[in-house]
């Protein structure tokens, strides 16, 4: 399986949902941009309603609200992961991967540009917060 990289330093919202809709991260790209999500907004980075709206367009479903993450078993077949959070003047930052099971094999496709591989399964190195389940 391909992993869509990141092309910006900040895309992997973006790269996220490339990956969920199995399109390239240039298609995925134009479409934010054209209903106003631009990769270097900081909003994009601290704010769940970013991703919902890209993937809306395309007729994708996603959880209401975050769900905390407790187990890599517990998680849904497909979903976005928030991990590496951190905080940046009282404002909470994270990066998006996809958290993905093939075969009923469990797999991190994680956009970061600077990863020798992007199809991960090294999960005691992976460290989510909580996930947002993807419906359709």
């Amino acid at each position: 399986m391909k992993v869509i990289v990141q092309q910006e330093p900040t895309g992997c919202g973006i790269a996220s949902c490339a990956n969920i809709l199995g399109k390239s991260y240039a298609e995925i790209q134009a479409v934010a941009n054209s209903i106003g999500i631009f990769a270097d907004d900081q909003a994009l980075w601290s704010d769940t309603q970013y991703v919902r709206q890209l993937l809306a367009e395309f007729g994708v479903q996603t959880s209401a609200n975050k769900i905390p993450f407790t187990t890599w078993d517990d998680l849904p077949d497909l979903a976005l992961l928030s991990i590496k959070h951190h905080q940046e003047n009282g404002i909470n930052f994270w990066h998006w991967v996809v958290f993905k099971r093939i075969a009923g094999t469990p797999f991190v496709l994680d956009s970061a540009a600077y990863l020798d591989n992007n199809l991960r399964q090294d999960f005691t190195e992976i460290h989510p917060k909580w996930f947002i389940q993807i419906l359709d």
